[in-house]
């Protein structure tokens, strides 16, 4: 660990926390209908759509409604993705003459995609077609991101609303959050990554000589455009395989910044957009510093871990911390801080492999994700996610000084706790059981790569990852297997939907509710006891729930380290 390293995490952090106002600010415009500086080229446009499609943009909809149609919506896309990828051989734009994605490899491609999960169990460059990675993956990146957004944009309607039967319309946030929010910051960021080298072109494979005279293929494509979004919309599907640790997807230790400073950027600005949103902008800034707490930990051990390194080489004197499965050019603290706010953040990409991080470098990457990827999460559903602790955090405070627990001015009870409850253990129940499955079934144990807990941390992390709809891999795993492909994909249609149903049903219940004054026996939410309180919620229930799987994993993995055993 140096002064360098943590000057680039401080400098990150300072970043974020910069640009969470002002993109708040502008996104709250956006959702409220207000005018922005984007208006007189886009309202044309937007209300064109609108027209075409026959949507009534003053007539907002029942939260149930308005969750058919995103139903709807992502049932849509999945569908078109799936057929998309089947039929993929006979379309054009194939200068590589990829074939046909085989039935249950498209099933879970599809599925991954239209969830924000984006699990890759293939190689894009080896087996995508410049058409299938432009219609189809780039354009389920920014549904699906979208998607994430107008939900956590719904359900802050429900606590800012009063004696409301509706929380938005569906259709009018999908167009804005695309249009105004998505486009213009991925046009932008396209063209930055084209200036630091990645490749943006629709011109067929390169071959060239190497030094040994040998033909190499250099692939290459219309990649720019998709990493933007990929990064934005914390969706994380690589264009090549390799992902963020390509020099064609992240060239340069400048584009690895602002890659990571993309990732977090929607996701901390969606704090301020709800407390704009309740009239306290000081209640977003509580949730933000949540957040920041549990970034800052996991960004310290995984950091510490990495720069310690294994015991083994330090007793033969070899220093320098683990730089296995890392590129040069980012090193370990670029490589540790990208793990965490990937798996913070719920993209998924990754600049290194977290297969050959430590023990502990490891964990945390899977500990951010099994907490419900709340540490800003994916774009609107990190907030949402962190939404449904503070309910439980409200109540159990409520329990504790013997009132109606109320938070922003709405009376928390029995409706909404049940469904926070049930969007919190949905995840723990995909996560553990499929992996419990996994290790005991033969054909599924023979993908592992490892024996011992290292073999289990691959297991736990790949469903983790799915239904978290984060999308990283310990890459280790044989995951393009039927098992894995249907399970995996199943595992994801739950940690997506069946958390977005229930946050949406409180945001039904919020609204329709009157606001409660504040009193003097109101508990405050927006200083430090009520960020401990929503801390300590969270490391409690993820404590309760993941320890004995974590033990069996990297802790007991790192305390045979330490005896001079490995895997």
């Amino acid at each position: 660990m140096t002064i360098v390293g943590w000057i680039q995490i401080v400098a990150f952090c300072a970043l974020v926390v910069a640009l969470a106002k002002p993109l708040g600010g502008y996104m709250t415009r956006v959702f409220t209908g207000e005018r922005t500086f984007l208006s007189p080229v886009l309202r044309p446009l937007e209300t064109g759509l609108y027209a075409l499609a026959g949507i009534d943009a003053k007539r907002e909809q029942h939260w149930l409604t308005y969750g058919i149609a995103m139903l709807l919506f992502n049932a849509i896309g999945f569908l078109s993705l799936y057929v998309l990828l089947r039929l993929q051989a006979g379309l054009p734009l194939n200068p590589a003459g990829q074939s046909a994605v085989a039935p249950d490899l498209a099933f879970n491609t599809a599925v991954s995609f239209v969830t924000n999960t984006n699990w890759q169990n293939y190689g894009g460059e080896t087996t995508m077609s410049y058409l299938s990675q432009m219609l189809g993956m780039t354009v389920q990146n920014f549904a699906s991101a979208a998607t994430g957004i107008v939900l956590a944009v719904a359900l802050i309607r429900g606590f800012s609303r009063v004696s409301a039967a509706t929380v938005g319309n569906f259709w009018v946030d999908l167009t804005r959050c695309t249009l105004y929010v998505l486009l213009p910051i991925c046009i932008v960021l396209t063209l930055f990554l084209v200036w630091q080298g990645v490749p943006q072109t629709l011109g067929a494979y390169v071959d060239a000589a190497t030094l040994e005279g040998a033909t190499q293929t250099i692939a290459v494509g219309p990649a720019a455009s998709q990493i933007a979004i990929k990064m934005l919309g914390t969706n994380g599907g690589g264009f090549f395989n390799a992902n963020a640790a390509h020099p064609f997807e992240n060239p340069t230790a400048l584009s690895n910044f602002v890659q990571m400073l993309s990732i977090f950027a929607i996701g901390a600005a969606l704090t301020n957009v709800f407390g704009r949103m309740v009239g306290n902008q000081r209640q977003g800034w509580a949730i933000l510093a949540v957040m920041g707490v549990l970034f800052i930990a996991g960004v310290t051990v995984a950091y510490w871990a990495e720069a310690h390194g294994n015991d083994a080489f330090s007793a033969l004197g070899l220093t320098g911390g683990n730089m296995e499965g890392k590129e040069v050019r980012f090193g370990i603290v670029a490589s540790a801080l990208f793990a965490v706010v990937t798996t913070a953040a719920s993209c998924g990409a990754v600049n290194a492999m977290h297969d050959s991080f430590t023990a502990l470098g490891g964990m945390i990457p899977l500990i951010n994700m099994q907490l419900g990827e709340v540490i800003v999460g994916g774009v609107g559903a990190g907030l949402y996610g962190m939404l449904l602790f503070v309910v439980i955090a409200i109540f159990v405070a409520g329990l504790m000084v013997g009132r109606t627990p109320e938070y922003v001015g709405k009376k928390i009870e029995a409706k909404e706790v049940k469904m926070a409850m049930l969007a919190i253990l949905i995840l723990p129940l995909m996560y553990l059981g499929w992996t419990a499955a996994a290790v005991v079934i033969p054909s599924a144990a023979a993908s592992m790569a490892n024996p011992g807990p290292h073999g289990f941390s691959e297991v736990l992390y790949a469903y983790t990852s799915q239904t978290a709809n984060n999308g990283s891999a310990f890459a280790g795993l044989t995951g393009n297997t039927l098992w894995y492909n249907t399970t995996g994909a199943i595992a994801m249609l739950v940690g997506r939907f069946l958390m977005i149903v229930p946050a949406l049903a409180i945001a039904g219940s919020l609204a329709a509710k009157k606001s409660v004054p504040p009193s003097s026996g109101t508990f405050p939410t927006t200083g430090a006891l009520f960020v401990g309180l929503v801390v300590g919620v969270i490391l409690i229930v993820g404590g309760l729930t993941f320890f004995p799987a974590l033990a069996l994993g990297p802790i007991v993995e790192h305390l045979a380290m330490r005896a001079g055993t490995a895997f």
